[in-house]
């Protein structure tokens, strides 16, 4: 009885962990990908917030999680084109920038909110994502159903990670990233658009860094809270 005990806290274990990495690992391949660029975005709290309130508004709006998600991401890249803006084409402090656009979101997004749902006693919720479980594979011993019964997203998550290593060190693009970030003046010289590279870069990290806030809301959770995202931005950039 105690070993059967043992292995289900194990698998239990395994699983919350994948979960709850799940949106820094989102947040946190955005941010390699800017900050390879040669960008520190700062603004990666609030694009995680205004990721899940919008995945969740949209999705409770039109009954469609993966439209959700969808949302979420599009915000997400208008925010790292804003940060853009600011850091790349106008040449401002990434930091103040970042932090602004921090700001900016976390107010944005509660006002938004209130705008649409009032000031609630019971906040509403919506029907989150299930868990997919992987035949055969789940039945592996002790892991095997921590690791593979898990939401599709966390399986999208784990599953960037070697491509965005591969993308970054294997492939022409990653070169050009990476010599962007390190040596913008000798990427200007060999014909690499800086400017254009950065700001690539920031609208696809803001994607995933909107897609990790909406995990928060449409899987992790089922409802908005103003502190739903816990500082997860920060630990991504730490």
């Amino acid at each position: 009885m105690g070993e059967f005990f043992d292995i289900a806290f194990v698998a239990g274990l395994i699983g919350a962990t994948m979960r709850m990495a799940t949106p820094i690992i989102f947040a946190t391949l955005g941010e390699i990908l800017s900050e390879r660029a040669g960008v520190l975005n700062l603004g990666i709290e609030g694009i995680m917030l205004m990721g899940a309130m919008t995945g969740f508004l949209v999705s409770f709006t039109s009954g469609s999680i993966w439209l959700g998600v969808m949302a979420a991401a599009g915000v997400g890249m208008m925010l790292g084109l804003l940060m853009a803006v600011l850091a790349v084409y106008l040449g401002l402090s990434q930091h103040v920038s970042g932090l602004g656009i921090t700001l900016f979101c976390t107010g944005l997004a509660m006002f938004i909110y209130r705008l649409h749902f009032g000031s609630p006693t019971v906040p509403p919720i919506i029907q989150p994502f299930k868990q997919i479980t992987l035949p055969w594979l789940s039945k592996i011993p002790v892991i095997g159903p921590g690791l593979f019964t898990q939401y599709s997203l966390t399986y999208i998550a784990w599953l960037l990670i070697p491509v965005m290593s591969i993308m970054l060190y294997k492939t022409k693009v990653g070169l050009k990233i990476r010599t962007v970030g390190e040596n913008p003046v000798v990427a200007d010289t060999v014909g690499v658009n800086v400017t254009l590279t950065r700001t690539l870069c920031l609208v696809v990290g803001g994607a995933l860094m909107g897609i990790g806030g909406a995990f928060l809301t449409l899987a992790h959770q089922n409802m908005f809270l103003i502190d739903v995202i816990g500082g997860r931005g920060w630990v991504a950039i730490a």
